[in-house]
């Protein structure tokens, strides 16, 4: 089972190391992990966490909340509950386990919750250790059951924004398209957005991140929908920037230049070529149409049980890509006053090239 296979990676990282065992709190490694899907409704408020020895059986930690789903999801974890908070359960479990050194996530665990630790587990001699990107190493190549599972995460969120793009009226505001979408994303079975939707009509397209508003959508400006949901776990991320009317010459020249960087970026895509190249390759194309200066983001980034996840592809990553990874190519042009043009199609790393999971691009050609 592909769990089982994790956990034993993972302790045979540990006795490399010589670490008595590990503590995964962040939510996807959690679930990546085991398989439990609880979450957290933040970073102050656990459902749980996952203990794993260097030898021996691991370990699902939580609250009454939560013991019928961790029992039911995580097979291979015996769930312990803990009634008085984790530190003081660690305290009691970690002298039985014989574990004498107990590492943690250091880029997730809060700061307050890491020095609780520290001082309840001095008292029985366990050293804390920080590490980072251990079980997001881990994630970064997907195998074919997960690239499956994307796929199905892309291919439904197509399917929602091809019933909303043909229902649009011209009367709706951005929050009632926004609305529109998550709302279809939870009737054909989504867990979530995995990302709050952006709407942006008009002029308010030159923001790349922007939040929907009560703002009517403007009939023959640029319309951008950057929509992603989570299906089986797994994250789907896509934009699309179009033109509800007609679209004005100055819009199809920078969709087509936007669109043929796209193109580059996907091209330059393969196992064995550095981030970087790939983030170049579609940047020369907007630097020689003349708007350098008007794409200010990186050109990608990894999407997995994260939406946003390594790797990233910025000029600022020389790392080279691998075949399995999952990543966006969305370049985009940010004019203001006028308004943005951003597309964005994930595709899979492969040996000699990549394979885009999108199948709905050809209406991307205008």
């Amino acid at each position: 089972m592909i769990y089982m296979k994790r956990i034993l990676k993972i302790q045979s990282l540990l006795r490399r190391r010589k670490l008595g065992a590990l503590l995964i709190s962040q939510p996807h490694n959690r679930r990546y992990i085991s398989g439990y899907t609880a979450a957290d409704h933040d970073i102050g408020e656990s459902s749980g966490v996952l203990l794993i020895p260097a030898d021996g059986y691991p370990l699902l930690l939580t609250d009454s909340r939560f013991t019928i789903q961790a029992e039911k999801e995580a097979e291979n974890f015996k769930v312990l509950l803990y009634r008085k908070g984790l530190p003081a359960l660690l305290k009691e479990l970690l002298p039985d386990l014989g574990i004498t050194s107990l590492a943690f996530e250091s880029h997730y665990m809060l700061h307050s919750m890491a020095e609780k630790l520290k001082t309840m587990l001095g008292v029985i001699d366990v050293t804390l250790y920080p590490v980072v990107d251990i079980v997001e190493k881990m994630r970064l190549i997907k195998n074919e059951e997960e690239i499956k599972a994307l796929k199905r995460s892309v291919l439904l969120n197509e399917k929602v924004f091809l019933e909303c793009y043909k229902n649009l009226s011209g009367s709706e505001t951005e929050i009632d398209i926004a609305l529109a979408i998550e709302a279809a994303m939870r009737r054909y079975g989504a867990e979530s957005p995995s990302f709050e939707t952006i709407v942006a009509t008009g002029e308010r397209s030159a923001l790349p991140h922007a939040v929907p508003g009560n703002v009517v959508i403007q009939k023959n400006a640029s319309l951008m929908i950057d929509m992603g949901l989570i299906l089986d776990g797994y994250c789907s991320d896509m934009t699309r920037t179009f033109v509800p009317g007609k679209a004005d010459k100055k819009f199809i020249t920078i969709h087509r230049l936007v669109r043929k960087a796209q193109l580059a970026g996907i091209a330059a895509v393969r196992a064995g070529v550095s981030a970087a190249s790939v983030d170049k390759a579609a940047r020369t194309v907007i630097a020689d149409g003349g708007y350098k200066d008007h794409f200010g983001h990186a050109l990608g980034h990894g999407v997995g049980l994260a939406v946003h996840e390594a790797p990233g592809l910025s000029s600022r990553n020389r790392k080279h890509l691998k075949s399995g990874m999952i990543i966006t190519v969305e370049p985009g042009i940010y004019l203001p006053g006028w308004g943005g043009v951003r597309l964005e199609n994930m595709v899979v790393v492969r040996e000699d090239g990549c394979e885009v999971l999108n199948e709905d691009t050809t209406w991307l050609d205008i």
